[in-house]
This record gives C-alpha cells, structure tokens and sequence, in this order.
C-alpha cells in the first residue's frame, strides 16, 4: 500500500511539474511573441527612418548636381522651404528662399562654370543631412563688390571642399542650412589674396 502511494504521490508530483512546466513554458512563449513583436515594430520604425534619411540625401544630391550645378532655380522649392534659414561661412545669416537664391546666383556672376559634381563624404541621421561637396568654377567674368565697383577676372580655377548641414522638415523639405568653406582659401585661390 506505501508502495501505491508513493507511486500516486509520485504520479502527482510529476504531473504538478508538467502543469507547472507546461504553465512556465506557455509564458514564456507569450513573452517571447511579445518580445518578437516589439522588436518587429522597432525595425519597422528603423527602416522607415533610413528610407526618409535616404531620400534626403538623395535629395540632396538633386540639388547640389542638378538644381545648382545647372541654376534651375525655378526647383529650388523642391528642396528648400519658403522661410528657409541659411547661414553662410562668413558668418551673416539670411531668410527666405528668395535671397537664398539672389545669393547662390550670385556665385555664377564671375564664376559662370561654378558647379558641384561629387559628394565624396555623405552622411545622415533623423531629420539631419552633413554633406561634403567639391565647389569649383573659374574667375572669368567681373566680379561685383558694391556701389557699381568690380573686381576683374583673374582667369583662376577654384576648387574648395565645401559642407552643407540641413535640417528637413517631415514633408522632406529642408528648412534650415549651414554652409561651410574656407573663404581665404577660396580668396587665394582666385588670385585675390596671398
């Protein structure tokens, strides 16, 4: 009869241990397939974070290679905002597309061959492009300085490696740029300095 009832006992604690195994394992599946899922959503928001950062800088190649190599500014709305918010290497700060453009035109008055053809170093992340571009021109026409003064032609080449930060708005559309080069290189470069 002990041996019956230890047999029974055994019998029931083996069947505790597989209802409490069994109980163990059906929560930990239920972790685990949570887990699983939120690691799911996390590379969903991951890859849709790379697919906008991609297309900034896409974007952005446009308007480097395309947009200003060619002066098609009539596009420039498709990169930049109405109120964008450019700060120049030399320091001044300017607002609206408007004088964004008055500006990068200006570039082409004595230099008209100004273009950017690579962007050796790209580099992104959230709503933030740093792109290394390579400026080059040649200094061939009169170059305006104000009040109806010139600077003439050298006949010089440039060519500066040149950063721009953007900040992009949800709609991809950059809304605040930081331009930077060395402006006495650029100044030797021309001719005009030493």
């Amino acid at each position: 009869m002990k041996t019956t009832s230890n047999i029974i006992r055994g019998m029931w604690i083996a069947a505790m241990v597989i209802g409490v195994s069994t109980s163990a394992m059906s929560q930990k599946s239920a972790d685990y397939k949570q887990e699983i899922k939120e690691l799911k959503a996390e590379l969903a928001e991951i890859a849709k974070a790379n697919e906008v950062i991609a297309q900034n800088l896409a974007t952005f190649d446009e308007l480097d290679f395309e947009v200003f190599t060619k002066q098609e500014w009539a596009r420039l709305h498709e990169s930049h905002s109405r109120d964008i918010l450019v700060h120049w290497p030399d320091g001044h700060t300017t607002s609206g597309i408007e004088k964004h453009i008055e500006d990068l035109s200006n570039m082409f008055v004595y230099a008209p061959d100004t273009r950017i053809e690579e962007h050796p170093i790209r580099i992104a992340s959230g709503n933030l492009t740093a792109v290394m571009g390579v400026i080059e021109g040649t200094f061939t026409e009169p170059m305006p300085i104000g009040e109806g003064k010139f600077i003439e032609p050298t006949g010089k080449a440039y060519k500066l490696n040149m950063v721009t930060i953007g900040l992009w708005n949800e709609k991809g559309i950059m809304y605040e740029e930081y331009l930077f080069w060395d402006n006495l290189t650029f100044m030797k470069q021309l001719g005009l300095a030493e």
